[in-house]
């Protein structure tokens, strides 16, 4: 825990960037929401949602006009604990008749729903009522190959429309879904496929990226081979390649699926009924697979789709996401709860050239656009005209997740891509929290880099390492009130569950992040508190290190690190991306360690300075620091499924190795 008080770096930008518009507070389903209780102001609903939990996501999914198929008791069941609230009691809640029956029945079965994008160029386009139809055919199959309600279906497959029509198919039956990274490799599979005793497997031959096949069904030949409860292997077309076969136990999409009926009435599932156990990974210890039901993530999902992001019936949502990620299925739930169109794509920001993501908004009219802060990172070196050839102007806001923002790239965001007139909506939660603790909003104004506050509805907390709340110093982030969407427990390990965020301070949610209130009440997300470096006596998050290094020209992308150091403790070693143009040498590197100890005082000034030419990051784009730490020490690093470019781990081990 801190043991002082953190400053804001001062690369910090603390002007208000963007203030919302008559026509931003006219549209606001949020201000709406605040109207509709008779409240004057979103603290005095924030305070409502903290003092009564039950109460609050009661209103609100009667705002959301969520359908349940019998109505619940009572919002929220607190008697077995905290830990184990239940919502919606006595309900019962199947959120596909959501996401696809009521939309089509309300008369919008030929409005799009989803729109795929393939890394080729191929465009797919589905109304409400053809996703239905594949969904139903989907679900037939699913059950001809012996998949009943409650057994367990893994899903490794790209971002397709039979990505999207597979996942919803398990919810229509009562089904149990496990989503993968369409990247990772056989043991990632096997572990997962193995702890959930999955029944049946939906995978692909293959898929493009950046122009090349990969392979995915000869991963997954590997993957079964230590997977013996599937018995069925449902194979998706994509790529075209020639795949070995294990006659009687694969089978293929195209065949089984386009055999079966289009019609299919979905389960009346219970609403506190698991639809999906997804699993997170870190780097020490077997991945946690965290359960969700039907009357939980995909309400939070729309929820926050509807109260951060100001998503309507009208929109078409573009989230760059992988299906393994949570924002794949956040994505899928909560847009079609809603009634938007979901924009789906296979590739690559940067393929076949830096204007990929641009060219999509353009060509779909994407409204509300959504992206981790790494590959806008990634985008902004390539220069501002790739996003000035495009019209950009069917966006409303903009969203980001997945990595804490330094003020450059935001900029850059909020300016090359919004044109300075689009709110960049920060949001930050988690695979076990079902969506965000923290968030924006477009009520209010907005800092670069910051979160309005807590999430309406999520009662989160800075607290000191007492547990009393803290401002103007950088704290543990904790929810203090159970929610919607929270995970029912980890799949087969409750008592990790309760260790792992319920043991530090009683009734309290221990996220692992550290936060920032500051005096005008912006919030900020200051790095994972695991990897909190302390030097001399002085504790400060690496996200504050980071964004001091990236404030160098020359710097593009940074990790901090600490080291064991024999007077101070611990001593920061940053890695870094140097930006198109810049070469490595010492006297850069020494450039941006002083660059580095002025911004933040010289007690903090890095050990080192190494330039690498990449960092470790999953596939969902978060930079895996413990890695870095552990490689570079020469130590073994762990659970390293999730990552998406090994090759950065081997030049980091032998950067020490090299002197």
């Amino acid at each position: 825990m801190p043991d002082q008080v953190t400053e804001l770096n001062e690369s910090q930008d603390d002007r208000v960037a963007w203030t919302p518009s008559p026509a931003y507070l006219q549209r606001s389903r949020l201000k709406r929401f605040i109207e509709h209780r008779g409240m004057a102001s979103l603290p005095e609903l924030q305070a409502w949602s903290e003092q009564d939990p039950g109460g609050y996501w009661d209103a609100a999914v009667k705002e959301l006009a969520l359908e349940f198929s019998r109505g619940y008791d009572r919002a929220l069941d607190r008697s077995n604990g905290i830990p184990w609230a239940r919502w919606f009691e006595g309900g019962a809640f199947n959120y596909v008749t959501n996401a696809l029956d009521r939309w089509i029945d309300a008369g919008r079965g030929d409005d799009a729903a989803l729109i795929w994008e393939g890394d080729d160029g191929a465009v797919t386009r589905w109304s409400f009522s053809e996703l239905a139809e594949e969904t139903n055919r989907v679900g037939n199959a699913l059950r001809e190959l012996g998949v009943e309600r409650g057994d367990r279906v893994g899903i490794f497959l790209p971002m397709l429309p039979e990505t999207v029509a597979t996942v919803l198919a398990c919810g229509r039956i009562g089904a149990i879904f496990t989503p993968m990274f369409s990247g990772y490799g056989p043991d990632a599979v096997a572990m997962r496929l193995k702890d959930a005793g999955a029944k049946l497997l939906v995978t692909a031959d293959g898929f493009y990226r950046r122009g090349g096949g990969v392979p995915m069904k000869a991963v997954a030949d590997v993957a079964l081979a230590d997977a013996p409860s599937v018995e069925s292997v449902l194979v998706v077309r994509r790529s075209g390649e020639d795949i070995a076969w294990s006659e009687g136990r694969d089978h293929w999409y195209h065949e089984v699926v386009g055999r079966q009926s289009d019609e299919l009435a979905a389960v009346e599932t219970d609403a506190s009924e698991p639809y999906m156990i997804i699993y997170t990974s870190g780097t020490t210890g077997k991945p946690k697979g965290a359960l969700h039901c039907h009357a939980g993530f995909p309400i939070k999902a729309a929820h926050d789709l509807a109260f951060c992001f100001d998503l309507h019936a009208d929109d078409t949502l573009f989230w760059m996401t992988d299906l393994g990620w949570m924002m794949g299925p956040w994505l899928i739930g909560g847009g079609l709860m809603l009634g938007a169109a979901i924009v789906l794509f296979e590739g690559t920001p940067d393929y076949p050239n830096p204007d990929r993501l641009w060219e999509i908004i353009e060509r779909h009219k994407v409204t509300v656009f959504g992206v981790a802060p790494t590959a806008v990172r990634a985008l902004m070196p390539k220069g501002t005209e790739w996003p000035r050839r495009h019209d950009l102007t069917s966006l409303r806001v903009l969203g980001s997740t997945g990595e804490t923002w330094n003020p450059g790239p935001w900029q850059w965001y909020f300016e090359e891509i919004g044109g300075g007139e689009r709110p960049v909506i920060n949001y930050s939660g988690g695979t076990e929290t079902g969506g965000g603790i923290v968030g924006g909003n477009t009520l209010g104004d907005i800092k670069p880099c910051s979160f309005s506050g807590p999430v309406p509805g999520m009662a989160a907390e800075v607290v000191d390492e007492a547990g009393q709340r803290v401002r103007g110093a950088v704290g543990e982030l904790v929810i203090q009130q159970p929610w919607v969407g929270m995970t029912q427990g980890f799949w087969n390990d409750p008592e990790r569950y309760l260790e792992t965020y319920w043991s530090r301070f009683p009734d309290t949610w221990v996220h692992g992040d550290w936060a920032e209130v500051d005096a005008d009440g912006f919030w900020y997300i200051r790095g994972r508190s695991d990897d909190t470096l302390k030097v001399a006596g002085k504790r400060i998050g690496p996200a504050e290190v980071e964004s001091a290094a990236v404030a160098h020209e020359a710097v593009q992308e940074a990790a901090a690190i600490g080291l064991p150091h024999e007077v101070k403790g611990e001593s920061v070693h940053v890695f870094c991306v140097l930006r198109p143009g810049f070469e490595a040498s010492d006297p850069l590197a020494e450039e941006v360690r002083r660059s580095i100890g002025k911004q933040l005082g010289a007690a903090l000034r890095p050990e080192e300075v190494r330039f690498v030419r990449d960092l470790p990051r999953t596939r969902n784009a978060k930079i895996m620091r413990r890695v870095i730490r552990a490689a570079y020490l020469d130590q073994p690093v762990g659970d390293v499924m999730a990552l998406e470019n090994p090759a950065a781990v081997e030049e980091i081990r032998s950067a020490r190795r090299r002197g």
